[in-house]
């Protein structure tokens, strides 16, 4: 629902557009009651179509020099067929949208605004018939099929990034609750001088929006980004980033634990700091010299913690991205499942529920572009032999775990299989390669002398179906294996 709260203010920055526009209309006086039906369904469809949130009617304004010469006309008292105004408009507009009337004095001189919001996710129709503006006047839509694809088209393109997080404030509580300074440290632009060249680059990055009584509304994918402070932020205010630290490998004792309110943007480096220093190190002897390494990669624990925030359900309710760091391993949970089969995070192109946060946080260099944050994933774990990544998807949610290093008799049968799956992912996507044994000693680690422990992993990988051979027909010598997606009965379609 939206509510204006200063009336004359809106009234007087509508009246100083050279024009009416499709999306707000001047009366003098009173219009009958089904005229207002179908001016309702226009404004509202034409308003979708322009990309606001609300469109007027407003009465007591001279349609042509835009001059408050006031109006006698009432809402409130009047009634058609023994029926109040607005209930009667109400019944006839389909689907349901909360149009408010609002009276109010401009200069000593009474006015009505109807406010009349955005179609929703279909035209508006009044009496059972979807009415347009075209310039100003009301036309049936059905007359202009363009537009009607056009009104439809926009009401797909709705995202949760693009709705409001909080309401109606001045341009200086924009900037209290918006980082802007780290948008134009990551964005390597100069910040401008005055506030409000500054509260225009946040409205084209669609971080805020000017409401048409000159007030500010900051959306959802400013503050999720930018935030100061998601505490601060109404409905938004679960989807903070909690990290808690376990003493051992169990949920039992949580040792240490921080939630992060800044945005996501603005608060990632923060995040992944954070992690690094909770994280275990071990320490290592190499040439008699004692050094300390991670005991889990850097950059993939990176690359989770990205996906995770990109790639969240942000629709779910009092739930956010939770990281949780154990002795032998790191879970990364976000709300929402995958809108890609687990299985082809490696081969699949990528697709994102929360395309515009997404883009940002590429274009900030904060996540991979085009899908390659998974491969990366799956490159550097195997590159220190670690045990391959896991994915769980449980009561829509999805559950990312990093291990930290096992020896292959520790590793369990869904251990060696998961590995070889994504081992023979990689090599296929990266131009078509087979599995090989070799190729499997390399990736566990395991001497040459002892190839056999390699077929047997192998063999449990090939029992799974999870590889298949890239050419049945090749002898066990020179037998090679690609990821079951990839052989030829997937081909076959059987």
């Amino acid at each position: 629902m939206t509510v204006i709260k200063d009336i004359p203010a809106l009234v007087k920055r509508l009246c100083a557009c050279p024009r009416e526009t499709e999306w707000f209309e001047f009366k003098s006086s009173y219009a009958k009651p089904d005229k207002i039906g179908r001016n309702i369904s226009a404004i509202a469809n034409a308003t979708a179509i322009a990309g606001r949130s609300n469109g007027y009617v407003i009465w007591g304004i001279n349609d042509k020099d835009h001059r408050v010469i006031g109006t006698s006309f009432n809402p409130d008292s009047k009634r058609v067929q023994r029926d109040d105004l607005d209930h009667w408009l109400a019944q006839r507009l389909k689907p349901s949208i909360d149009f408010r009337f609002y009276e109010d004095t401009v200069d000593g001189k009474d006015v009505v605004v109807l406010v009349i919001p955005r179609a929703p996710h279909q035209p508006v129709r009044f009496d059972n018939e979807a009415y347009i503006r075209v310039g100003s006047h009301t036309r049936k839509l059905n007359d202009f099929p363009e537009r009607e694809r056009q009104l439809w088209r926009v009401s797909d393109r709705r995202t949760f990034e693009k709705g409001t997080a909080i309401e109606r404030v001045q341009g200086s509580d924009v900037l209290r609750f918006l980082d802007y300074e780290s948008y134009f440290s990551l964005s390597t632009t100069p910040t401008p001088p005055q506030t409000s060249n500054l509260l225009q680059t946040l409205q084209n990055e669609s971080f805020v929006r000017q409401r048409d009584d000159g007030a500010w509304d900051i959306l959802n994918l400013g503050l999720l980004a930018f935030a100061r402070n998601l505490e601060e932020a109404g409905s938004l205010h679960r989807k903070a980033t909690r990290i808690v630290r376990y003493s051992g490998s169990g949920r039992y004792h949580a040792s240490q634990q921080k939630e992060f309110s800044a945005g996501y943007a603005s608060g990632f480096t923060d995040i992944i700091r954070y992690v690094n220093n909770l994280a275990p190190i071990d320490e290592i002897f190499k040439g008699g010299i004692r050094k300390e390494k991670p005991r889990f990669p850097i950059i993939p624990i990176r690359e989770v913690i990205a996906n995770a925030l990109i790639h969240q359900d942000l629709t779910a309710r009092g739930a956010g991205p939770l990281i949780e760091i154990f002795e032998n391993r790191i879970e990364v949970l976000n709300p929402g499942a995958p809108l890609v089969d687990p299985e082809q995070f490696v081969n699949a192109p990528p697709k994102s529920r929360n395309e515009a946060l997404s883009a940002l946080l590429r274009r900030l260099g904060i996540c991979e572009e085009l899908g390659s944050g998974w491969d990366k994933i799956v490159y550097e774990t195997e590159k220190e032999k670690l045990p391959a990544p896991r994915i769980e998807v449980t009561n829509d949610s999805t559950r990312v775990t990093i291990y930290a290093a096992k020896s292959l008799s520790e590793m369990s049968s869904a251990d060696l299989v998961r590995a070889v799956y994504l081992h023979a992912c990689l090599r296929y996507t990266d131009g078509g390669a087979g599995v090989t044994n070799t190729t499997v000693r390399q990736r566990f680690g395991i001497d040459r002398k002892n190839s056999a422990k390699a077929s047997r992993v192998l063999a449990e990988a090939l029992a799974a179906g999870s590889i298949v051979p890239l050419d049945p027909n090749a002898s066990r010598k020179f037998m090679q294996y690609v990821p079951y997606w990839a052989g030829d009965s997937a081909d076959d379609g059987d």
